[in-house]
């Protein structure tokens, strides 16, 4: 899309080495934090697993303090990919005064 600028990693790790300042913050169902409790500055990252998995489970446990969830009802089925991302990442926009948008 002509109004995006896409960058490919190798790895996650690359990814890591790549921005070795920045925050990265992970989605999954298991966080004891919801998403409103963090606060975003611009740059960060917001990590999302497979629809189907999650993220790995040593990638959380390595990362517990930045790891997050949306609230749901108990026993329901989680969130599909792409309405878990459009949440998180419009609060991350609301609370930075949706910087960049119009």
């Amino acid at each position: 899309w002509h109004m995006l600028d896409i960058h490919y990693y190798d790895s996650f790790e690359e990814l890591q080495q790549t921005f070795p300042n920045g925050r990265f913050f992970y989605s999954t169902t298991k966080a004891k934090k919801i998403y409103t409790e963090f606060v975003f500055k611009p740059g960060d990252f917001l990590v999302f697993g497979k629809e189907t998995k999650g993220l790995p489970e040593e990638l959380l446990k390595k990362n517990w303090p930045n790891c997050m969830r949306i609230p749901m009802i108990n026993n329901a089925r989680s969130l599909n990919l792409s309405n878990s991302v459009a949440i998180i990442l419009f609060e991350a926009y609301r609370q930075n005064n949706f910087s960049g948008l119009i």
